[in-house]
């Protein structure tokens, strides 16, 4: 080996940050939901005596708290919306919903947050956003392919 092949850093592929981002997830929201807790316990609660209508509330059904903004949620939440636009999670139907157009915004965006935060990362971040960009940029090419072949057979189908 020259001195140059042995001076190289080596590349370490963190093959698991989808389950370490789902972990740090998950404990998110059980210490929002025990703070949420807390919180309810220390107020009172009153039934009101009035005939006036309950205020609307224009928020969601389940009332899941949002975790806490940071760098990861937000990696996160523009990786699942990649993945969705590449069929990988169903839509409102249940059917996936293929928009490469859309997925390919979404990883062109990690990509401008990954050269705009360059050398300004904790490490466990900067992995988290070269790796979510290393597997959504492979799935884009293969769904791309997946999808110009299925469109293929349907153009051959039609003739």
């Amino acid at each position: 080996m020259s001195e140059e092949e042995t001076s190289k850093p080596k590349i370490i592929v963190d093959d698991d940050w989808k389950s370490r981002a789902q972990a740090e997830k998950e404990q998110l929201q059980r210490e929002a939901e025990a703070k949420h807790q807390e919180t309810r316990k220390g107020s009172p609660t009153t039934k009101s005596t009035s005939n006036s209508p309950e205020p609307v509330s224009h928020e969601p059904a389940r009332h899941e708290p949002l975790p806490p903004a940071s760098f990861s949620v937000l990696v996160m939440s523009l990786a699942t919306q990649a993945l969705a636009t590449m069929g990988q999670i169903p839509g409102d139907d249940g059917k996936p919903v293929v928009e490469l157009d859309h997925a390919k915004h979404f990883i062109d965006t990690l990509g401008v947050l990954d050269e705009k935060t360059k050398g300004n990362l904790a490490p466990d971040e900067a992995a988290m956003l070269t790796n979510a960009l290393h597997e959504l940029r492979l799935l884009f090419v293969t769904v791309g392919k997946q999808h110009a072949g299925a469109k293929k057979e349907l153009g051959k189908e039609g003739s």
